[in-house]
């Protein structure tokens, strides 16, 4: 929505906030576990890509969409930004946290991925895809919490991409009736089963699993990884990056319960189960370092490379310190909530696209 110039940036912080209660799940996840002034930056990110998702997957001509998106994010870069909320809180966010136009240009290329309906041959293809769509939205979140070595921002692309591994694998079922497929094709075929036929009848057997827990041991090794990353971050920001890679790797380990059955109905982490492994949130704190230097992933490496190569902002005023621990036990309440709105939100795109005509592999 376009805003009168003369607003101020409080007016534009809230239009974002609004846009957040309805967002994608990568930034409403990332940016609720943050302390108060980086999710103020996050909402900023997060409105500009929010609005650029929808466009672009749900208008009439995504086409259209995506090349009014870019004009729009080459303008914040420009420090011309159109007079939309979104556009002005990120310009203001770029500025101050130096953060590259090919992060934010990332994501854009995987909505656009999304919008052609692609498939992926192999792993690498799913690991590309996966940089784009979670691996740069890792990156940014990094960032704004102030990392920049380039070894912590590839085990931030780690995290990123074995969350969207994790949502490939749990949404096998759902996806492959919207006429979409994430898993790698040789992988399927390996397994005996030809992904057209996968497309026209989505059935769980057990070749399907052994396909689905093969991609989760994949996500499982980039969240070991991960740790190494987190435990560089600022401790306040810790536990809560913490919590969200125990939380999204606890739907694989419901997934291997159910013995990696993602079509017959969607796994879902209890309230009991995510009560259990927040109590291993404080374990943050102590997260050992070995795994840092571990080479990124090459799908990744552009988006490292690029906040390399980027000027870095000076850095402001640190604030006070206060117990990293304290102040997650305030926020450990609503990270319960939001995991619950999340599936909620969730349960209700399943039933919207259950209403929508399943389109034929032809099609895509």
């Amino acid at each position: 929505m376009p805003v009168p110039s003369a607003d101020p940036a409080a007016a534009e912080l809230a239009a974002c906030l609004a846009l957040l209660r309805g967002g994608s799940r990568s930034f409403y996840v990332a940016s609720h576990l943050l302390p108060g002034p980086l999710r103020e930056a996050a909402c900023g990110l997060y409105a500009f890509c929010r609005e650029a998702d929808d466009a672009i997957d749900e208008g009439a001509d995504p086409v259209a969409a995506l090349a009014g998106f870019r004009s729009r994010l080459a303008a914040v870069y420009r420090g011309e930004p159109q007079p939309f909320a979104a556009d002005r809180a990120l310009a203001r966010v770029v500025v101050a946290h130096g953060i590259p136009q090919a992060l934010p240009a990332a994501l854009l290329e995987g909505f656009a991925w999304d919008a052609g309906r692609r498939s992926y041959g192999d792993l690498s293809g799913v690991l590309a895809y996966s940089a784009r769509v979670a691996g740069s939205v890792g990156v940014m979140m990094a960032v704004l919490m102030g990392a920049r070595e380039p070894q912590v921002l590839a085990r931030a692309a780690d995290l990123g991409v074995a969350m969207q591994l994790t949502n490939i694998a749990r949404d096998v079922g759902e996806d492959a009736r919207a006429g979409r497929l994430y898993l790698p094709l040789d992988w399927l075929r390996e397994a005996g089963i030809e992904p057209c036929e996968l497309l026209a009848r989505p059935a769980h057997s057990e070749a399907l699993g052994a396909v689905v827990r093969r991609l989760l041991g994949v996500a499982a090794s980039l969240y070991a990884r991960a740790e190494a990353g987190i435990a560089q971050l600022p401790p306040r920001c810790r536990p809560g990056i913490y919590a969200a890679r125990l939380l999204y790797a606890s739907i694989g380990q419901e997934l291997a319960r159910r013995d990696f059955d993602a079509v017959s109905r969607r796994s879902v982490v209890s309230t009991a189960r995510k009560i259990g492994l927040l109590a291993r949130v404080p374990a943050a704190l102590a997260l050992p370092s070995r795994g840092l230097a571990e080479p990124a992933l090459a799908e990744v490496r552009f988006l490292v490379e690029a906040v390399a190569t980027h000027p870095c902002p000076a850095l402001p005023t640190a604030p006070p310190k206060a117990s990293p621990l304290a102040a997650w036990g305030e926020r450990a309440g609503w990270v319960l909530e939001l995991f619950a709105e999340l599936e909620r939100r969730e349960r209700q795109e399943v039933l919207a696209l259950s209403a929508r005509p399943t389109r034929s592999p032809t099609q895509r």
